[in-house]
């Protein structure tokens, strides 16, 4: 009996310890599935929407994620027919966005933060023109000034006569010494300057004028040659060696603008002021020394009963100025309609 009694008694505490052990054992398993394990980063998304700088959608756009200062792209996408993009997944951090287009110029956006679990619209993404990369002789002032005088040498009043010392052109460049004494050869040998002093000598001839010359073919060609030579003189001192001297322009520059008054004070100025190489206006000593030096010139061919003495020189100087005026109002008002040529606006 007391056998069967400690029997039972070991089996109660063999039985108990092993429903302890069997407890403690699920306990231990329950806990182990019940603790979570750490998490992967949570994801995040870039979007947006590729356009021109006309709000025009650009499809197939190439858009490539790359690490700051990274030379490789993480992730790579090409917007849709509307120029939409998605990039994902990403894993949250800062990220550089690249996007390139055929014919556009390249676009990127530096340090685009990705939060956790969220997603990043690019609100602005306009792609510009593409600029031109070719190699190309810049223009310098003196090639714009070229262009320039040449267009001038097709100005020709009523499609005939030569226009070719004015400029409709606003701010027009300077001329270089070069450029204005080319501008006054092209003036003295254009066949009308010939044409038109033949006219005059035969005028004068035909009124007696500078009758010491004589008559027939002997006058007319003493009074052509005279005509020329002034012509000649006068253009070459008075347009290309003086300005170049002085570095001034010996253009007149069409105003075009402004009440009446104001354009035909403007007009009669240019006379006696004109624009220096600087741009700021100046005394026209060119225009005044050139009809001066002209004159002198002459008295060397004229009939000794023609000369001209200081005084009379001195009064043609001012009767040239008057002549000036009317020939400036002229290119102000009207010589600008009936001139071709012209260079539009």
């Amino acid at each position: 009996m007391g056998t069967r009694i400690v029997s039972l008694r070991v089996s109660l505490r063999i039985a108990i310890f092993f429903a302890i052990a069997i407890s403690m054992f699920s306990f231990a398993a329950a806990q182990e599935t019940t603790t979570p394990l750490p998490n992967a980063p949570s994801i995040g998304v870039i979007n947006g929407v590729v356009t021109d700088t006309d709000q025009a959608a650009i499809p197939n756009a190439k858009v490539d994620l790359e690490e700051p200062g990274g030379k490789t792209s993480i992730l790579t996408t090409n917007s849709d027919a509307t120029g939409s993009f998605t990039l994902s997944p990403i894993v949250p951090g800062t990220y550089r966005v690249r996007i390139k287009a055929p014919g556009f110029s390249a676009w990127k956006v530096e340090d685009v933060i990705v939060p956790p679990a969220k997603t990043v619209t690019l609100t602005t993404v306009e792609l510009g023109v593409e600029a031109i990369d070719s190699a190309v002789d810049a223009i310098t002032v003196e090639d714009l000034a070229e262009l320039q005088i040449t267009a001038e040498e097709h100005q020709r009043i009523l499609g005939v006569l030569p226009n070719f010392f004015v400029s409709y052109v606003p701010n027009a460049q300077p001329l270089t010494a070069r450029q204005k004494f080319k501008l006054a050869v092209v003036v003295s040998r254009d066949p009308l300057t010939f044409f038109t002093t033949g006219v005059n000598a035969g005028i004068e001839q035909a009124t007696g004028a500078f009758s010491g010359y004589g008559y027939g073919y002997t006058g007319y060609a003493s009074r052509y040659a005279a005509g020329y030579g002034d012509r000649l003189s006068a253009t070459f001192f008075g347009a290309a060696i003086y300005p170049s001297l002085f570095h001034q322009d010996p253009r007149y520059f069409y105003r075009g603008h402004g009440r009446i008054i104001t354009r035909a004070l403007y007009a009669m100025s240019t006379v006696v002021i004109c624009k220096g190489d600087n741009g700021k206006w100046q005394p026209n000593y060119s225009n005044v020394l050139g009809n001066l030096t002209s004159g002198a010139i002459s008295t060397l061919y004229y009939p000794n009963s023609a000369r001209h003495d200081v005084q009379t020189s001195v009064d043609n100087i001012f009767i040239g100025i008057g002549e000036g005026s009317i020939g400036t109002l002229l290119q102000e008002f009207l010589l600008r309609h009936v001139t071709h040529g012209v260079p539009k606006p």
